[in-house]
């Protein structure tokens, strides 16, 4: 079974991929950890890679595409894979349909974790750091017991810079961007689920499960 998640920022994205492949041992592919981990290899296409990286240029579609070819021909894809953070464009899309296709593959369904922009305001830009132990809290979720200190080891409590609401809703504005065609590109084909991502991490995982039961 062939998956592919996406969210914009604050949903939780990750760590419902990351329960999603440890439940039923599915592939986690990232497009980042794989370009990381084949230019630390030194494959021939880590090096392509990261010849573009070393000058700052996006790594081309059709490299890309290579490496993640190269992973998921691996054994421990064989039970299925789910897509993270890929594909970013429409041109990514179709590519990675017509290497499925090659192979007698197909995705079997494209995972949207859906929240309005607010709740993702307000997630986000409750976070809270200790400047000492680097401990995370929340204003609202997960507060300290006394506000603006940690309550480990008493350090300060500040908020990162890309957690403020201008940033965030900057990071929103060019998600949408960038996603919303590739959503409509699966939604034409029949296999986009929208999630709903209020609630726990348990309510929205539940919700993502009988998506996969009722492929399965």
């Amino acid at each position: 079974m062939i998956f592919i998640i996406f969210g914009p920022p604050g949903v939780g994205k990750g760590t419902q991929a990351a329960k999603i492949s440890q439940k039923y041992n599915f592939l986690h592919v990232s497009t980042g950890d794989i370009l990381r981990a084949s230019v630390k290899e030194g494959t021939e296409l880590g090096k392509l890679a990261k010849s573009y990286m070393d000058k700052g240029e996006l790594v081309p579609d059709n490299v890309i595409i290579g490496i993640i070819r190269e992973r998921i021909s691996d054994k421990d894809s064989k039970k299925g894979f789910l897509f993270d953070g890929f594909p970013r464009t429409i041109e990514q899309a179709e590519a990675l349909d017509n290497m499925l296709s090659k192979e007698g593959q197909k995705i079997d369904s494209v995972i949207s974790i859906e929240l309005s922009d607010e709740e993702i305001v307000k997630r986000i830009s409750g976070r809270r750091v200790c400047e000492k132990c680097g401990s995370m809290y929340h204003i609202i979720y997960d507060p300290p017991t006394n506000m603006g200190y940690c309550n480990k080891c008493g350090g300060g409590l500040y908020q990162r810079d890309d957690d403020s609401e201008d940033v965030i809703r900057t990071r929103l504005e060019v998600y949408r961007r960038q996603t919303e065609p590739i959503k409509k590109f699966y939604k034409r084909g029949g296999i986009l689920k929208r999630i709903d991502g209020l609630g726990t991490i348990d309510d929205v995982f539940s919700r993502i499960e009988k998506v996969l039961k009722g492929i399965g």
